[in-house]
């Protein structure tokens, strides 16, 4: 032998056309992508439902197999059993801190896949304004570059490119919720409320806790105090979970798409080649929205009730560890850090609406509820969540003790429009 001889197939090399054959993962995770795709087409089919603009079986299928691959076992009864009882531990310690009764919904304990299967239902709807804008804006861009003599009689393949469009921002979602999964605690990471039940996912728990050098016992009963104070605002102030997800969706359908980043995302790409598309969908290049001056305004309103909800759960998730929990502080701390700087659930948010969702005026909003309980206690704090035109502005977190000052909250409830 010269060793000049092919020794097989060569998967790193473009010119090879075996060298998808000769990488075993590269070609179990294409034939997987393309099982997925014909199964989601053939459920949707067989149940009558419409496809929409993401194909949200294709993206449970993805993302559940990012989370299996990684390795989600189902949970044990011991996981489960001390699961629950932290978040109903965590009920009876918040008694004593706010004026908000206990959730009514059973706690319960998720694995990473049922994550994924109990939160699809709010996800979906807060995608598919911004999905639907996108596939067909990925069918006229193509449609574009039919010749006109063509583009009259291509309305069988136009729709097909969407059909692929729906594909494909599919996919793009359900990559981002298998990450999301691998590291979420619980249903309330985003600050929005996915489910209507307080859960804690073990494995996130336990992922949350390393490196920190405390037991883990104590950072489970931290987080399920974060848990159930969230579900406690969002069950017991009627208009506050329509209002954080109508924002949502109102920023959503409000947004214009880039059509120069969709056409350089499909500039010279083959569609049959698996290593492309993945390349595609993991760079987020598909799903990149373009703010407009009037989604950076609604953004900031936003952002402003999302600050409201994380300072108000901080806060109350303070006063009801104290004395019982030694490292509350530092947990406390990590949380912040990991909220405001941006952590995987708002990455990947950004990644799935189009929307960097992160409360930055945490630490004002928090100083603003201490402020209002040291002035009037917690039932005067917490009687502000009873109409949204209580609420404190954005200007008011820039001055919280102007706010109190000021009597902010003593209006009369019964003059405001009840119907918000």
């Amino acid at each position: 032998m010269t060793g000049n001889e092919p020794t097989g197939p060569n998967p790193n090399d473009p010119n090879d056309p075996f060298g998808l054959f000769g990488n075993p993962e590269q070609m179990a995770a294409a034939m997987r992508q393309f099982a997925d795709m014909l199964s989601a087409q053939a459920q949707a089919a067989k149940s009558g439902e419409a496809q929409g603009p993401v194909n949200w079986e294709m993206a449970k299928n993805l993302a559940r197999h990012a989370v299996s691959a990684e390795g989600d076992p189902s949970l044990t009864d011991a996981e489960k059993r001390s699961t629950v009882e932290s978040l109903r531990l965590a009920d009876l310690w918040l008694d004593a801190a706010t004026e908000l009764p206990a959730a009514t919904s059973a706690p319960e304990a998720w694995s990473r896949s049922e994550w994924i299967e109990k939160t699809v239902p709010v996800w979906r709807q807060l995608c598919d304004p911004v999905a639907a804008r996108m596939v067909d804006t990925m069918g006229s861009a193509m449609g574009q570059d039919l010749p006109s003599e063509v583009q009259a009689m291509a309305g069988s393949l136009l729709g097909m490119v969407r059909q692929m469009g729906s594909m494909m921002v599919g996919g793009q979602i359900g990559q981002a919720l298998g990450e999301l999964a691998r590291e979420v605690v619980g249903s309330t990471d985003i600050g929005l409320p996915l489910t209507t039940n307080p859960a804690l996912v073990p494995s996130g728990v336990k992922r949350f806790g390393e490196g920190l050098e405390i037991p883990e016992e104590e950072i489970r009963l931290y987080l399920a105090l974060r848990e159930a104070a969230h579900h406690r605002l969002f069950q017991h102030v009627p208009w506050l979970r329509s209002h954080l997800l109508g924002a949502v969706e109102e920023y959503a359908r409000g947004i214009t798409v880039d059509l120069s980043g969709l056409e350089q995302a499909f500039a010279g790409m083959d569609l049959s080649n698996p290593e492309q598309i993945q390349e595609a969908l993991s760079s987020g290049a598909l799903l990149k929205p373009e703010e407009t001056e009037r989604q950076k305004a609604a953004l900031a309103r936003l952002e402003t009730a999302l600050a409201l909800v994380e300072g108000w759960v901080a806060t109350v998730v303070d006063d009801a560890a104290e004395g019982r929990l030694p490292s509350a502080g530092a947990l406390a701390e990590t949380v912040r850090r990991r909220r405001a700087s941006g952590g995987p659930a708002e990455r990947t948010f950004e990644t799935l609406v189009g929307l960097e969702l992160r409360p930055r005026r945490l630490r004002e909003a928090a100083a603003l509820w201490n402020a209002v309980k040291a002035d009037r206690g917690v039932e005067g704090r917490d009687a502000l969540w009873g109409h949204p035109d209580l609420m404190p502005t954005s200007e008011d977190l820039d001055d919280p003790e102007a706010f109190v000052r000021r009597g902010g909250g003593d209006w009369d409830i019964s003059a405001l429009d009840d119907d918000k």
